[in-house]
């Protein structure tokens, strides 16, 4: 999964002004006039209807719960996660994030509205009290825990592409000590690679090899020239998919998200943090009852699935 580059300029002024903007968006959810929930119900294609849980709704602070609605900046496209409806229509949005989101939301008694950011705008539209949430395949990053506190609803490691019938019998990053490894160059896995083989590889290191883009990486190893590939599992699920007989993903059940896995998140704003347990709850929800299942195995994700919906988890 990318790990987009978030501009992070001003964080405590912007936060302060953020909270002041939000009209008090932090205020307690015991407030007499948000006692009143009005049932919210979203049909997700594919997944069913999802409806309001009147418990859970009661944990969304009570400005927010009064307004009855939330916005979510995100940037699109980049699948599965967040793309537009019709191409070229910019104020419509598919993919797993926008399915979940909806879903979480229905769940607390909120709609929804997604709307189209620059990438680079996203976290300081945030701060600066313009959205409320920020959605579509973003990285947990404790960097961006100045700014956002992020739901996390999923995550994503390194996986291992191998030739059909794993003939080297490669079962994890270790049995890649003294092994040709084909990576995109300039990538996490490239730098993550070169550092375990230092620290774990005595006297048999990773022969790194870089590629411009993945899909050469991927070439190499089907002309024989490497041993494995390492890249975003997540990314490689597909491909492995289009390879059938040829190539075969490494299955770590000591790693099930892949190697070094990253929680992807929804980011609210710090101050926010009352509202971002309400996401979290609704997440979980959604998890005990087979919605999020369904929505994971609707866009081919499930290999980033977990167990509990968390806070701020990231590893780096």
């Amino acid at each position: 999964m990318r790990i987009r580059q978030f501009a992070l300029v001003g964080a405590t002024t912007a936060l302060l002004a953020a909270t002041a903007a939000c009209g008090g968006s932090t205020s307690s959810s015991a407030g007499t006039s948000g006692d009143q929930i009005k049932p919210v119900s979203v049909t997700i294609d594919g997944v069913g209807a999802v409806d309001t849980d009147t418990k859970l709704a009661k944990k969304v602070p009570a400005e927010v719960r009064d307004r009855g609605s939330l916005t979510v900046a995100t940037n699109a496209p980049y699948q599965p996660f967040i793309d537009f409806k019709v191409e070229g229509k910019t104020d419509e949005f598919k993919g797993l994030d926008y399915d979940l989101f909806q879903a979480a939301s229905a769940r607390l008694g909120l709609k929804a509205t997604f709307s189209q950011q620059p990438f680079d705008g996203l976290v300081p539209g945030l701060q600066a009290g313009k959205y409320d949430a920020i959605a579509g395949g973003i990285t947990d990053k404790k960097e961006r825990q100045q700014v956002a506190t992020f739901v996390d609803y999923s995550a994503s490691g390194t996986g291992f592409l191998v030739a059909t019938g794993n003939p080297l019998a490669v079962k994890s990053v270790a049995d890649l000590c003294g092994r040709k490894v084909a990576v995109q160059k300039a990538s996490n896995q490239a730098k993550n690679l070169a550092a375990y083989a230092k620290e774990s590889c005595a006297g048999k290191p990773v022969e790194v090899k870089e590629y411009p883009e993945n899909p050469q990486a991927v070439q190499a190893l089907i002309a024989g020239n490497v041993d494995a590939v390492a890249a975003t599992k997540v990314n490689l699920v597909d491909t492995a998919a289009s390879l059938s007989g040829k190539a075969e993903l490494v299955e770590d059940a000591s790693a099930p998200n892949g190697w070094l896995a990253s929680p992807n998140g929804f980011g609210f704003l710090k101050a926010n943090k009352e509202l971002a347990e309400a996401y979290r709850a609704a997440v979980q929800s959604l998890i005990d009852d087979g919605t999020y299942d369904k929505i994971l195995a609707r866009w081919k994700q499930t290999p980033i699935a977990v167990k509990q919906a968390t806070i701020d988890q990231a590893i780096d």
